[in-house]
């Protein structure tokens, strides 16, 4: 056998282990700047990972050292690279430079020309090295914040090392061993992981001495001092540190901060998914509060509370430049909305709940739009409209065992049979003030006021004249009738004055007569503004162009 085509097994196995060292920061390199020109199932090994780079190295000088010859290594290295990355990837330069350095690495080579090795492959692998210190007692890192502070580094981050007491950490020690940490144990006691680790980081130069950039992830600011002493020695520092529920990275060198949020993101739901979640919510706080309705700013609430999302992150992604209404209202079979002008609340239902919670129907998913109803054909007056929603009040109260009920349930009811929102017919009818001032004067109706929602119920006359009016046959005792009912009004409204017309409707309602008539019919002269104004039991003021009157 010539001299040159001699065995490789004579050669130093240093010289092949140095070889596959080299092939594999090139595979490193690869994977950290081009990943895709790696072979899918390559492409996801943490080639950063001590064990794994060993892995590699060992299996690559084994392959070596099967050749024959020089010629045969090369072979050999060539077809190993094609098992490894993608063909195009085989033209790169950075492998052309590789191939050339192992081929002037030939000992019968070096023995006439020394080791020739061209500057390209140098400053195309990696310069130096990345270290992370860990004080596993004071911050939990994983391998998401990992691969972040990986990312960071200039440097392959090829150094693990973890200090802790193992004995009393459950089993981070073998989560952290698999990831490719080397763990230091120390004993039980304060201060001591961070004595030891501050003992061992001081010495990084000198145990890694192509370490370029040195991690030290703790929360305590003990650490600084070896921060310092680390700059001292040419390296780059990055101080990691966690506060709440984000990772701090503090470049020592260039000052800056990097915030990173260890806190997981939460997946925005299908839009299926977010009108289930809706009408569970709904559902939850019908059975809570007895009401039918929910406001939309109260379910905004609940739902950032439940599901960490504000209603608006949904509507940005499935409806920008829209808000939560358009996108209940294009759900019809699931949710009911109702407002009653542009410059009210909104509240939403679910279409398929009763929205009486007293029915008693065999059809659960009947709507409240088959209710049955008698309604008037057309409405031209004010006198119409109060009747229309009278018959719509009898007919809620003819399917349930509810007396009170939401003014929005009696809108909404509205709207359904008529086909227009109850403010629009008090602007054609030119009924002056809002849809709660108009059933306020209506004589039909008693209404109260209950958690910043008004409720109406039917008012019975049936004690009227016969019963009530005989009471009233003196002055004074129409002064005690308007006194009863300002009392009440004032608890039922929670305001101190009433507005005088307010008072004068409710003495209506609940006398079968006006406060005018009674004057007249009890002989009293001056008109009903005199009347509150002469006696001592009430107390009134003038507000713009009204009245409004309080008990003194």
């Amino acid at each position: 056998m010539l001299n040159h085509e001699r065995s490789l097994t004579t050669y130093d196995n240093t010289l092949l282990n140095k070889i596959a060292s080299q092939v594999c920061q090139v595979i490193i390199t690869i994977h950290r700047q081009q990943p895709e020109l790696l072979l899918e199932k390559y492409r996801k090994v943490q080639w950063q990972n001590n064990s794994n780079q060993s892995a590699l190295i060992a299996k690559f000088t084994e392959l070596l050292s099967q050749a024959h010859n020089w010629d045969e290594l090369l072979k050999k290295l060539q077809l190993s690279l094609k098992a490894l990355l993608i063909p195009a990837a085989l033209d790169l330069p950075i492998l052309s430079d590789l191939i050339a350095n192992i081929r002037q690495q030939n000992p019968l080579i070096s023995e006439f020309n020394g080791s020739l090795i061209p500057n390209s492959i140098t400053s195309l692998l990696p310069v130096g090295i990345a270290v992370l210190l860990l004080d596993a007692e004071n911050l939990q890192i994983n391998t998401q914040t990992e691969k972040f502070l990986a990312n960071v580094c200039n440097c392959p981050l090829q150094v693990k090392i973890a200090f802790a007491n193992w004995s009393n950490r459950g089993k981070l020690d073998i989560e952290l061993h698999e990831r490719g940490y080397d763990l230091i144990h120390v004993p039980a006691g304060r201060d001591n992981a961070d004595g030891k680790m501050i003992a061992f980081g001081s010495s990084i130069h000198e145990l890694y001495p192509h370490a370029k950039e040195v991690l030290v992830c703790s929360s305590d600011k003990v650490m600084t001092n070896l921060c310092n002493n680390l700059q001292q020695h040419g390296l780059i520092v990055y101080q990691v540190s966690q506060h709440s529920e984000n990772i701090n990275l503090f470049n020592n060198s260039t000052g800056e901060t990097t915030i990173y949020s260890i806190k997981p993101l939460v997946e925005i739901p299908s839009i299926e998914q977010f009108i289930l979640q809706v009408k569970g919510l709904i559902k939850e706080e019908q059975k809570l509060t007895t009401s039918v309705w929910v406001k939309l700013s109260h379910l905004a609430k609940i739902y950032k509370v439940k599901h960490q999302l504000h209603l608006s992150h949904i509507v940005a992604k499935y409806s920008p430049n829209k808000n939560a209404k358009d996108i209940f209202a294009k759900y019809p079979a699931d949710l009911v909305i109702h407002q009653i002008d542009d410059n009210s609340e909104l509240y939403v239902t679910v279409f398929d709940d009763n929205l009486n919670s007293g029915r008693n129907q065999t059809d659960k998913s009947e709507s409240i739009k088959n209710i049955p109803s008698s309604s008037l054909t057309r409405i031209n007056s004010k006198l119409d409209l109060e009747l229309a929603l009278k018959m719509i009040l009898e007919d809620l109260m003819k399917e349930s065992t509810q007396v009170d009920f939401d003014i929005s349930i009696l809108a909404i009811q509205f709207k359904q049979r008529y086909g227009k929102p109850i403010s629009e017919q008090i602007k054609e009818l030119k009924i002056n003030g809002s849809y709660i001032k108009f059933l306020q004067s209506c004589s039909f109706f008693q209404l109260k006021q209950k958690d910043n929602k008004w409720e109406i119920s039917a008012l019975n006359l049936t004690n009227t004249k016969s019963n009530l009016l005989s009471d009233i046959n003196s002055p004074a005792a129409l002064e005690e009738a308007i006194k009863n009912i300002l009392t009440i009004a004032t608890n039922e409204l929670g305001n101190g004055y009433i507005d005088i017309s307010i008072l004068g409707t409710k003495f209506h309602q609940q006398y079968g007569k006006s406060i005018t008539d009674q004057l007249k019919a009890l002989k009293i002269g001056g008109n009903y503004m005199k009347f509150l104004q002469s006696s001592s039991s009430f107390q009134l003021k003038q507000t713009g162009n009204k009245w409004e009157v309080a008990i003194r």
